[in-house]
This record gives structure tokens, sequence and C-alpha cells, in this order.
């Protein structure tokens, strides 16, 4: 057996079979050595994987890198076990920086539109541009596919190649590009009315919930007198960071309850002190995924703040990030949550409490911002 097969086997192996951790669990047997006679009931062996990757590599009519063959079997072996949010990715992690190309993406119907473009990223010098449609990459349509998915692809090792179909109006036009290196979006704020202040949070990565509490202050010191929490166009990330977020705008009390496998459900609570006095709205699109939508109902279930936008994308399940031996890195399914009113958001989402979607989404939540602050009579 290669080492690096040995080593990607067992360690998804052990991953996948932590039966008081993980939500699916997959085994594997004893090796078999090559000509051996398995036992017709014994389970699936690494010396069997390792013999059928040989034998291809080896013998099969089409050439095919070995690498090629160990990721297909990490992504049938997630497969195998139900998890269709569970993804393998070469070279990226939940904090830092990444190998890629520069692109947020949102949905939008069947179709995945380009959300943001990183500041000096390949897809930035290449002339990409926010509300471009990526139909396919590296050859593959991306029509009906989850916008992580396509993420995922269009990321890999520093220096390797990608292709992207791109629509812009009625120009169609083929773009490859480079993987480098890109810093990971920050949260930014900045006012967007005379006295309303924006929170734009592109992704719960590492430190998040920290910057949102940062952005809250500093509108605080601006004499905001409402806020707009963006969460458009946000796939997710890390359900610790979601809390900390919720946990700025909420003083203690009930964010998400998630339950793994064969195991009593666990209550999150946002920590105190958060700011309960400011208006809020939380402005959300089909984009809005996984713990964005974990904050966004957290919020509207606990009354603190109006949700603005249409309905998100409908991700209830928590995945937990595992790097293995060669630096790739392997997210599993693990658990599911509920929100504070007891609902789960998997296939359903979000549904705002004023719809409205495209370019009209942002005014229209300042207006609605200007109706709480005369329902309540003004700053006190």
């Amino acid at each position: 057996m290669t080492p690096r097969l040995r080593t990607v086997t067992r360690r998804v192996g052990y991953g996948l079979g932590m039966a008081a951790a993980l939500a699916t669990a997959f085994v594997l047997g004893v090796t078999a050595g090559s000509g051996s006679t398995p036992d017709s009931d014994a389970a699936p062996t690494a010396g069997v994987l390792d013999d059928a990757a040989s034998q291809i590599a080896g013998s099969g009519l089409k050439a095919v890198d070995r690498d090629a063959l160990d990721a297909a079997a990490i992504k049938a072996m997630l497969a195998a076990a139900g998890d269709q949010w569970g993804s393998w990715v070469e070279d990226n992690g939940t904090t830092g920086a990444y190998a890629g190309v520069g692109l947020w993406l949102r949905r939008s119907g069947p179709q995945l539109l380009i959300s943001q473009v990183a500041a000096d990223s390949p897809a930035e010098s290449a002339g990409v541009r926010v509300g471009d449609q990526l139909r396919a990459v590296d050859g593959r349509a991306t029509r009906g596919l989850l916008p992580a998915d396509v993420a995922t692809a269009l990321r890999g090792r520093a220096g390797s190649r990608v292709s992207l179909l791109l629509v812009r109006g009625a120009d169609t036009r083929t773009l490859t590009l480079t993987r480098a290196k890109v810093p990971a979006l920050e949260v930014t704020s900045s006012m967007v009315s005379p006295h309303v202040g924006r929170i734009v949070v592109p992704a719960f990565s590492k430190g998040v919930g920290r910057a949102v509490r940062d952005a809250v202050e500093e509108l605080d010191r601006k004499k905001v007198t409402g806020i707009v929490l963006d969460l458009r166009g946000d796939p997710g990330g890390l359900l610790s960071e979601a809390v900390e977020t919720a946990s700025a705008f909420l003083d203690g009390g009930h964010v998400v309850t998630y339950a793994r496998r064969d195991e009593e459900p666990q209550q999150l609570d946002a920590a105190g002190s958060g700011d309960t006095r400011t208006p809020l709205v939380v402005l959300v699109d089909g984009g809005t995924a996984s713990a964005a939508e974990v904050v966004t109902g957290a919020l509207q279930d606990r009354g603190r703040a109006v949700v603005v936008g249409s309905r998100t994308f409908g991700k209830g399940s928590v995945q937990e990030p595992k790097t293995l031996s060669d630096g790739s890195h392997l997210a599993l399914t693990v658990a599911r949550y509920t929100l504070p009113s007891g609902r789960s958001v998997e296939g359903v989402g979000i549904e705002p409490d004023i719809e409205i979607g495209g370019d009209a989404a942002l005014g229209r939540a300042i207006e609605v911002l200007s109706g709480l602050l005369a329902d309540t009579g003004g700053p006190g």
C-alpha cells in the first residue's frame, strides 16, 4: 500500500467511525495482500482499495494520476455515508488564507452569481466582476449546484490552474486562472444613511464574532440609531463564531441547539452584555446559509431583529473540520441544529419578515429601521 493512501484511508476510517461524535460510520477491515482470497463476509479492506487503485493507475486504458484516485476514494466514502454537505479540499482551512481565485458566490434561482471579488486576487486581475454569472468550472456546469460545492472546485493547490465559464449580459467568455493565496474577507462597517450603520459579514471564519462586536462598538461611538447586519451571500462557517456574533446583539439566552448522533442535544447560549437597545435589521438572501442562518434565526426567534430580504438557503447541519496528515481538509456533517423556537431550517430556510430582493433590499432595510425608531419615540 502506498503511504499516502494508507494514511488517508486510516484517517477517514477513524474520523467516520467515531460513534459518539460523528453522524455516520465507515469501517475498514484488516489489510489483505494482493492475490489473497477475502472472506465473503468481510468488509472492504484498505488492501482492496489500494489494490484497485494500483490496477487502475497501472493497467487501465486511460492514464490517471494516483492523487486523482485518492481524491475520488475520499469523495466516494462521503457519498457512501450519505453526507450531502461533507467535502474534501486539498489545500484549504477555516482560518487565514486559502489557495483559490478570490471569488464569493451566491445563488439566484438555478444560477450562481459572483457576490464578491477579493482585492488583488487572480479573479480581480482577470476582470471578473460582481454580478457575473459563473456557468461552469473546469467544464462542469454549475447550474443547480450548491455555492459551497462550486467554491470547493475553485480551490486547490497554489499555482494550479482552473477554468471558468462566465456570462455578463450578452457576453460569454472562458478564463483560465492560476490559484494563489487569497486573504479571507473581513467584517466591514460603514454608514449607509446619516443615522444608520451597516455591518457586512462575508463568512463566519475565526475571529468574526469579535470583529462584529468591535463594529457594533464603533457604530455606537458614531451615535447610530439603527444597524443593518448584512448576511447576504454569507455561506456560513464556524458555529462558535455564529453564537458569538448573535451574542453581540443579545444579553444572554438561547441561540441554537445542536444534536450529534447518540448524544443528548446541547444548547448554546449567548454571552451577556450585547447591544439590546439599537434597532436591528438582518439582511438576507438565497445565499445566506448555515451559520449565517443560525444568527438570523436566533435574532428573529428572540424578537431582537426584523429580517428583510428573500428566503435563506436552508442548511440546518453542522460540519466539523478534520485536517488529514497530508494537509488536506475533510469536513464531516456531525450534527443537526434547531433554532430557539425549535424549528429547523434544513431544506426550508428562513422566511424573512419583509420579503424584497435585489438592490432595493438595503433601502428597504433602512426604511424599516426608520419606522422602528419612530415607533419607539426616537433615541432616549
